[in-house]
C-alpha cells in the first residue's frame, strides 16, 4: 500500500500549497506539480465513462491485459459468466485472495508494477495488484483504469513503518470497473488472511458499489485514512511512483527488495 505525495512528514520539501479548483472560490490543498488534491465531498468523485474508455480497454506496458498468462487467468476466473458486473467481481476476489499482499519488493524494478509479474510471483503491492486486476477485466472485456490515493495507514507494522520514515502511503492503487454507466472503485490490496491477522474486515466488493478501505478496524482502532486523490490513468505511472518513492522512502527503496514477500503477514501476526 504506498501511495504518492500529498500530506504528512515523509519530506520536508513536500509543502502544501492553495490552489483554486475550477472557478470555485473554495481553495484546496494540493501539493505544487504532484497533481493531488485533498478531496472535498465524496472521498473520490465518481466519473461517468467516456469516448477515451477504449483506452481503459486496450493493453498496456503494465496493464499488459494481452499477455498469454492473464489472458488464460482471466478467463479461468471468469469461466462463461454472461454479466460482466459478476465478471468483475469473481476477479476482484481472485486478486484480493489468491494473490498475496506484500509492501516489501524491488520498487526499482519496473516488474514490480506489472500486471502479469504480479500474477507469476502470486504476490504483489497495491500498485501491481491493481494492476493485475485492471488487466483481467480488459481481458475479460471490461473497461478499467487505475486510481491513486495517498492514505495514512493506522496499522502499519513497526519494521515497515520504520523503513518508510511514517505511516503516510504515497500511490496506493486501486481498480475503477466501467459498470452500468459510472466508474465503480475497488480496492483488492490486502487479501483475507492478512487482514485476519490485522483485525480488520476485508473489503468486500459487489460491482455496485465502491469499495475502499475502513477508517477502523473491527476494534474500534484507527485503520486508514484517505489524505489526497489523483488523476486515473490507463497505466501505472512507473517513473512517477518510483521517482516518489526515492524521495520519501529511501530506506523501503534499498531494503524492500531484500525481504522476503511473506514477512508482512509474520509481522502483522505479532501485532
Amino acid at each position: 500500500m504506498k501511495s504518492g505525495a500529498c500530506t504528512g512528514a515523509a519530506n520536508a520539501s513536500m509543502k502544501l500549497t492553495l490552489r483554486q479548483i475550477g472557478t470555485g472560490s473554495v481553495p484546496s490543498p494540493t501539493l505544487e506539480g504532484a497533481g493531488c488534491r485533498r478531496p472535498e465531498g465524496d472521498i473520490l468523485e465518481r466519473m461517468a465513462p467516456s469516448d477515451e474508455s477504449s483506452a481503459y480497454l486496450a493493453p498496456a506496458a503494465f496493464v499488459d491485459s494481452d499477455d498469454a498468462r492473464v489472458v488464460d487467468w482471466s478467463r479461468h476466473v471468469c469461466e462463461d459468466e454472461p454479466d460482466e458486473t459478476r465478471r468483475a467481481v469473481r476477479l476482484y476476489y481472485a486478486v484480493r485472495d489468491d494473490i498475496t499482499y506484500t509492501p516489501y519488493a524491488d520498487f526499482r524494478s519496473p516488474e514490480t508494477y506489472r500486471a502479469s509479474a504480479c500474477l507469476a510471483r502470486g504476490a504483489g503491492f497495491c500498485v501491481a495488484k491493481a494492476a493485475l486486476l485492471a488487466a483481467g477485466a480488459r481481458a475479460a472485456g471490461i473497461a478499467a483504469r487505475l486510481g491513486f490515493g495517498d492514505v495514512r495507514n493506522h496499522l502499519c507494522t513497526p519494521r515497515l513503518r520504520a523503513l518508510m520514515g511514517g505511516d503516510v502511503f504515497y500511490y496506493h492503487g486501486y481498480t475503477e470497473f466501467s459498470l452500468g454507466g459510472r466508474w465503480v472503485k475497488a480496492t483488492p490490496a490486502f487479501d483475507r488472511a492478512l487482514c485476519e491477522r490485522f483485525g480488520v474486515h476485508p473489503l468486500e466488493f459487489d460491482g455496485l458499489a465502491d469499495s475502499l478501505f475502513h477508517p477502523y478496524d473491527a476494534s474500534g482502532r484507527r485503520h486508514m485514512e484517505y489524505v489526497g486523490e489523483r488523476s486515473p490513468r490507463a497505466d501505472v505511472p512507473v517513473a512517477e511512483i518510483m521517482a516518489t518513492f526515492e524521495r520519501a522512502y529511501p530506506g523501503l527503496m534499498s531494503e524492500g527488495a531484500t525481504i522476503p514477500e511473506k514477512r508482512f503477514r509474520d509481522e502483522a501476526e505479532r501485532l
